[in-house]
């Protein structure tokens, strides 16, 4: 028999045991406020996001292979962590192409940006600012470089320049963001022609959008979207004129397959601040860059949306960092949704990170907050993880605290 002794719970015991959580009564702060994760964001995106709109951002290049190894590639790892260390203090920030960042993450060049929510760019500029980190806008942006500036008036602004077969109009868009105070120039290299992206060949994903049937049944439980799609600024590319067609059917028409590391050059010596070459796929032309002066370089298959089965920039990290990281910077995109995934990236070498999809389904999950909540996220993670690896600063990183683990092996020719 129990000798558990038992009676009547007095409210006074009661009491200190049952605080009851202020309820939240905006739809979106709850929505947001609940998101623990980039992947919770993503999930918010899909339900609020048109099926085309979503799959341009979420999609990638023929069976999404590329994009697949490189996020299992920063799930393939071990971190390695010391003890007893006093991690009080964590300092998050560093200096970047001669600037300050207040974490190793910035905002990635994005097109076709309002499509995914109305707010597009300025909600990505805005958060930038406010968090401290740079932000970067794409030539196939759509919002004006001078309206990025306005929005980010003190902050670190980049521009990504993709070489068209128009020259003088690709170098306007360079004078304009240097007159603008930009104070780096990213060339994305690795888009002699557009990737073949299925999953918008699939949805007749077009820019202006072409309503059918399922786009408007898919549309019904997300009116949101389309009203904020319809009541404001028509879509258009800030820097080119309108366009009626395919996404690839416009980068194959814009995009000149003819630039060479000759004309890479000669971009340079226009540009009078940081040029970062974006897009770097070997050591080879990682040492080749190098010797030219590029102040930094960018380990980047692309997310995925070029050459499907693309090396994977993580595994690229360690060898090009040893091999020239003394030279000129290292920075990473493709596969980053963690801050863990930016602490690997560090501790490997990397100076800078970028995040593109992270950053859009913010956008997509609650606009300007959206992004918000997702910067501060992923700046949580960051401080987090590097106290559990027993650093206080990005400095502390090394490659000890990252082993690799073998997944994918070349095998033996």
């Amino acid at each position: 028999m129990s000798s558990l002794q038992r009676r009547f719970p007095r409210p006074r015991d009661l009491a200190p045991l049952m605080h009851f959580k202020t309820p939240e009564l905006n739809a979106k702060k709850r929505r947001l406020r609940n998101a623990l994760t980039i992947h919770d964001l993503r999930t918010i995106a899909k339900r609020r996001t048109p099926k085309a709109a979503f799959d341009y951002t979420e999609g990638a290049a023929e069976a999404e292979i590329s994009l697949a190894r490189a996020r299992q590639a920063f799930e393939d790892i071990q971190f390695n962590p010391g003890i007893l260390r006093n991690v009080s203090v964590v300092d998050t920030s560093s200096t970047v192409l001669g600037g300050p960042t207040a974490f190793p993450f910035g905002i990635a060049p994005t097109g076709f940006t309002r499509m995914m929510q109305s707010e597009g760019e300025i909600a990505g500029a805005g958060a930038a600012a406010a968090a401290g980190i740079p932000f970067a806008l794409s030539t196939m942006g759509t919002t004006a470089i001078e309206d990025v500036k306005a929005t980010n008036p003190n902050g670190r602004n980049w521009f990504q320049l993709y070489m068209w077969k128009d020259r003088e109009r690709s170098m306007a868009l360079v004078d304009r963001a240097a007159a603008s105070g930009f104070d780096t120039l990213l060339v994305t290299v690795d888009v002699p022609v557009a990737g073949a992206r299925l999953r918008d060949k699939r949805n007749g994903f077009s820019i202006p959008p072409q309503l059918t049937l399922g786009t408007v049944i898919n549309a019904l439980p997300r009116p949101e979207w389309w009203i904020n799609f319809l009541t404001t600024e028509p879509l258009a590319f800030a820097s080119l004129d309108r366009w009626s067609g395919t996404v690839g059917e416009l980068l194959d028409t814009m995009f000149d397959p003819t630039v060479t590391f000759e004309d890479l050059a000669w971009i340079k010596d226009q540009w009078p601040g940081k040029l970062v070459v974006k897009g770097v796929q070997n050591l080879d032309d990682a040492k080749r860059l190098a010797s030219m002066g590029v102040d930094g370089i960018t380990l980047s298959n692309h997310g995925g949306r070029q050459l499907d089965r693309a090396p994977i920039p993580f595994h690229l990290l360690p060898e090009v960092a040893r091999e020239v990281g003394m030279d000129t910077e290292i920075h990473l995109d493709t596969g980053i949704m963690s801050g863990a995934d930016i602490v690997a990236a560090v501790a490997l070498g990397a100076k800078f990170t970028m995040v593109g999809r992270a950053y859009l389904y913010g956008l997509m999950a609650g606009g300007r907050e959206g992004v918000d909540r997702a910067i501060e996220i992923l700046g949580e993670q960051i401080v987090r993880t590097m106290r559990l690896l027993g650093v206080n600063s990005l400095e502390e990183l090394t490659p000890a605290h990252v082993t690799q683990l073998e997944r994918l092996a070349p095998r033996a020719r």
